[in-house]
């Protein structure tokens, strides 16, 4: 009796360990559905080949280049120029027409990724969003044209629109977790639109030195308040801030595009090569 349990325990031994040893790994994040959310800046916006009518979705953009790389079995993009942080939850309209469903709509149970890039139309109060400041910085530039009268005009309410647009962010966040337990959550901030140095943008930009500085620090703050945000709810903030220095709409060699492109892009946005920077950043963060 003793002989043949412990023959049992030897066998059992032998047929588990195998077992356990050929165990497969977890699939990787984006391996199996990945739902790209954002704004122009995860759409591409103006880089061909462009889809979904007014959201200026491009196929080139970080999101699909993920996908690609990955491997996604499936990919939905829900990404959308001018779309605000409450566009994850409510259709976004653009002069009261309905351009894009709820963006949260795309994200079920079975998501296993989700990228996002959001705050930054929330600094406007238009649909045309951060259009909104650009327009108006450039129109005061000609009142006090060695001052900072964006500045002046704006004082506070920038900062206090995007301490608003973080909290919804993370209330967004958290909701995209709630739908979706076992996705990786990647939060994408903002490239680097100008130099710090704003001497460089000297005849490249509509807005006074004073003024360029002003905004510089405004993506400062946008990034900041986005990544805490991020953290807060539990996600993954990338930095593309960091990567693309150097290749501003004011340099000589841009990923993110000046006033006037010169490369198919909206302006102050990401080319092709600034969309292949964020994904490559995205996928660093992904390991």
């Amino acid at each position: 009796m003793l002989a043949g349990t412990a023959l049992l325990a030897s066998a059992l031994t032998v047929t588990t360990v195998p077992a356990s040893a050929h165990a497969s790994a977890p699939a990787p994040a984006g391996s199996g559905k990945y739902v790209a959310l954002g704004d122009s800046y995860a759409a591409g916006a103006g880089i061909p080949w462009l889809s979904a009518g007014l959201c200026l979705r491009s196929d080139r953009n970080y999101g699909h280049l993920v996908a690609k790389a990955l491997g996604s079995s499936s990919y939905a993009d829900m990404t959308c120029a001018g779309a605000k942080v409450s566009a994850l939850s409510k259709p976004q309209t653009d002069l009261g027409i309905v351009v894009n469903g709820p963006q949260l709509d795309a994200v079920t149970s079975d998501t296993s990724l989700v990228t996002l890039t959001m705050g930054g139309n929330d600094l406007g109060t238009s649909d045309f969003g951060f259009v909104d400041v650009v327009v108006a910085c450039s129109a005061l530039s000609l009142t006090n044209p060695f001052g900072s009268p964006c500045k002046d005009f704006y004082g506070d309410t920038l900062s206090k629109r995007l301490d608003t647009a973080a909290t919804k962010l993370t209330e967004g966040l958290r909701k995209v977790s709630a739908k979706a337990p076992k996705a990786k959550v990647v939060v994408v901030g903002y490239p680097a639109v100008l130099p710090d140095d704003p001497k460089k943008c000297f005849g490249k930009m509509p807005a006074t030195t004073g003024d360029l500085r002003f905004l510089r620090s405004v993506v400062g703050e946008l990034n900041d308040k986005v990544a805490k945000a991020t953290t807060a709810a539990g996600g993954t903030f990338v930095d593309t801030l960091g990567p693309t220095k150097g290749h501003d709409g004011c340099s000589s060699s841009p990923w993110i595009e000046g006033i006037l492109p010169g490369s198919p892009a909206v302006p102050l946005h990401p080319n092709a090569t600034g969309e292949r920077v964020m994904a490559d950043a995205v996928l660093k963060a992904l390991g």
